[in-house]
């Protein structure tokens, strides 16, 4: 326990040194926005609301694979953070999980209302394609284009917001493993996939690549969410900075209240290994990011 204890403290460092450079980018660039924007405040509320930037760091060490510059790789995890704060903002709406804490403050509708938080979401999903349409992002026409293709998939109703459809749609009912890891896979799983096949993009690697971090970005996702739900069901509300043991009283469809939480977090464990074992052959290149989905669950329970 101790060692991974001090593992963790390594790695949160290192995290926080990528989170102080992704918010360095995201200050200046919402100073440039338009000053007299109603939708500023809550916008900076949303965005700088004490997130490690864990895909911003998934973007930064499969970045790192193939040798990225760190200036486009902060953009686009930049781009990244956005969707995943606005994504974020509508899911603790009262007409979603209707969460009134995230992160140990006060969520966005909240602090403000619930029109502003709407608002501020819809915002924010439309900054991360602005980014990455900017001149100031120094990558080709036709790599940018596929870049928002790709993220505008992971973003909409074949990935967050299909899989948060199907989260709120399937509370109360049982449903089958396929469709639970399905689910998951679009809620959580599709913006990682983002965060791991971009550089493969940026580099113009062939499809097997592409398509390999692809898949491990999907698992890498699905894994995130598989701890999420276990820290949900035996963590504490005080250490998480929100409600915990909420999936049980929502009556949500996920993997514990399926088959039980030593089967998910076994199943877990499995996945974790998979996903390491498909990462040596990049060798030291790779520990970075194998440092990141050891952390995953490495979280205290």
């Amino acid at each position: 326990m101790k060692t991974r204890s001090n593992e963790n403290k390594k790695y949160l460092k290192d995290l926080n040194k990528i989170a102080k450079k992704v918010d360095k980018f995201l200050k200046a660039f919402l100073s440039s926005q338009k000053k007299n924007s109603y939708l500023m405040n809550p916008i900076r509320y949303g965005i700088f609301s004490g997130g490690k930037r864990f895909r911003a760091a998934i973007i930064f060490y499969t970045g790192k694979i193939f040798n990225i510059n760190q200036k486009e790789l902060i953009m686009i995890s930049a781009a990244v953070e956005c969707i995943h704060a606005y994504s974020l903002i509508h899911d603790d709406l009262p007409a979603m999980d209707n969460d009134e804490l995230r992160r140990g403050k006060l969520t966005v509708h909240k602090k403000f209302n619930e029109f502003t938080a709407i608002l501020a979401g819809n915002s924010l999903l439309t900054l991360a394609f602005e980014i990455l349409s900017s001149k100031n992002l120094k990558l080709s026409n036709n790599i940018k284009v596929q870049l928002i293709n790709l993220l505008s998939n992971c973003s909409g109703h074949s990935g967050i917001a299909g899989g948060q459809f199907s989260d709120l749609n399937f509370e109360n009912k049982k449903k089958s493993f396929k469709k639970i890891i399905d689910m998951q896979n679009k809620k959580t799983g599709e913006l990682f996939s983002f965060c791991c096949e971009s550089p493969t993009i940026i580099k113009q690697k062939d499809k097997k690549t592409r398509n390999l971090f692809k898949k491990i970005g999907l698992d890498i996702g699905l894994l995130f969410q598989l701890a999420d739900d276990l820290l949900d069901y035996k963590g504490n509300t005080k250490v998480l900075g929100k409600p915990t043991k909420s999936d049980k009283k929502k009556g949500k469809a996920t993997l514990i209240n399926l088959m039980g939480y030593s089967k998910t977090l076994n199943f877990a464990n499995d996945l974790k290994k998979n996903i390491i074992n498909r990462l040596k052959k990049y060798g030291i290149k790779s520990n970075h990011l194998v440092s990141s989905i050891n952390f995953i669950l490495n979280r205290e329970f």
